[in-house]
């Protein structure tokens, strides 16, 4: 009893680690471990208890738990989620989950370990920070070295060059498969400045794509949105402190303005090779941006040279990126108004944004689109993107 079909190979460009306490602080350094915090739940759908249980158990589910969730079968996804899902945080119980899933290849995304890498605050050391982001990569590598099908995502903060370059090059030799940055400005300068172009260059070389995933920039739009006068409301999960109504509103613009940031100075026109995709951030907002691109570097390259590109940025992104549609989105509409090359499945497991059933979800869009167009989506985009994910699978 497998989810996927068997009738087509599914790459998953989403799923995520349910990273335990001790995630960061269990690969760290030993002269810095003592000062990298325990990754924390609050302000998520776990709960302290459920992950005092699991520590008491050594950092495990019990195996009734595990046999309860193999027992589930092809409705693994649709009832096994969060940090309670086979496969949450032990890397051979996901591969008994891969089993069960049936995707071909899967992304690994951590879940709450980027807080100190990606978000600083004006007082934490650069030092302690890159060292947060090691014990990360090293974490992610060795979750992923034993189960081919499992793809592990390395994180980099830009905001120190030279600490991006010695990290990309580790997480490279590690065998993490993508390099997860940050949507926002790196810390006083822009992503294609010339202090960061070893960075991307050497990403274009390698054949490893960037990655850009929501957590990549605060969740919240600018507090001064939400003061208006009016009670508190709550987030899509019934709290408070998750994305909430206009958090969502604008949860693309962060991504929307870092992908024009590195298109107009040029990235992706000096680096052919670069590849990258934005996962779990929607997708609506990719046409108009394709859009915008071209008619804006079609009016100012009259005075300004350095956007006169030899292709246009609809081509350039389309031929270098790809992006991955919430479960709410019409996929269909989306490649009416672009194009069937920029979209990629994604099932987000085993978070419950993913939904119950994505497969089902995206296959209602789908409906009557002919045999090519899905497997672009299900498969010839990501590899696209992860041309070496075919050799292995």
């Amino acid at each position: 009893m497998v989810y996927a079909p068997a009738t087509r190979a599914i790459y998953d460009a989403d799923s995520h680690i349910m990273e335990l306490p001790d995630f960061l602080k269990k690969y760290a350094d030993p002269d810095v471990r003592d000062q990298i915090p325990e990754v924390s739940y609050s302000a998520s759908l776990v709960t302290d208890e459920e992950v005092a249980v699991i520590m008491d158990q050594g950092g495990q589910h019990s195996a009734a738990h595990v046999a309860e969730q193999i027992a589930l079968g092809d409705t693994l996804i649709a009832k096994s989620k969060e940090i309670q899902a086979l496969g949450a945080f032990n890397r051979d119980d996901r591969s008994k989950a891969m089993d069960l899933l049936g995707f071909t290849k899967q992304l690994v995304f951590s879940t709450h370990s980027v807080v100190l890498p990606f978000h600083p605050s004006s007082k934490t050391d650069p030092r302690l920070r890159y060292a947060a982001t090691r014990a990360h990569n090293r974490h992610m590598a060795d979750f992923c070295a034993d189960d081919a099908r499992l793809m592990g995502v390395g994180i980099v903060p830009l905001d120190t060059p030279e600490l991006a370059i010695k990290e990309l090059d580790f997480a490279i030799e590690n065998g993490l498969e993508a390099i997860w940055v940050p949507h926002r400005a790196p810390i006083g300068f822009a992503p294609g400045h010339v202090d960061l172009e070893p960075f991307w260059a050497k990403l274009a070389e390698a054949g490893i794509p960037f990655v850009l995933h929501v957590g990549g920039s605060p969740l919240q739009a600018l507090k001064s949105w939400s003061v208006n006068g009016r009670a508190a409301v709550r987030d899509w999960m019934g709290g408070g402190e998750n994305v909430r109504t206009k958090d969502a509103a604008l949860l693309h613009q962060p991504v929307e303005a870092f992908l024009s940031m590195m298109l107009i100075d040029g990235l992706f026109e000096r680096h052919p090779g670069l590849r990258g995709a934005a996962v779990e951030l929607g997708a609506g907002w990719v046409p108009e941006l394709l859009r915008r691109l071209d008619w804006v570097t079609s009016v100012y390259s009259r005075v300004d040279e350095s956007v006169r590109f030899k292709r246009k940025p609809s081509e350039q992104l389309t031929e270098q990126m790809g992006f991955t549609p919430f479960p709410v989105e019409d996929v269909s509409v989306l490649i009416a108004q672009s194009s069937p090359d920029l979209y990629l499945f994604s099932s987000d497991y085993p978070h419950v944004e993913g939904g119950r059933d994505p497969i089902g979800k995206f296959e209602s869009y789908l409906d009557g689109a002919d045999e090519e167009v899905k497997s672009r989506f299900y498969t010839e985009n990501f590899l696209r993107i992860w041309p070496e994910a075919r050799a292995h699978a």
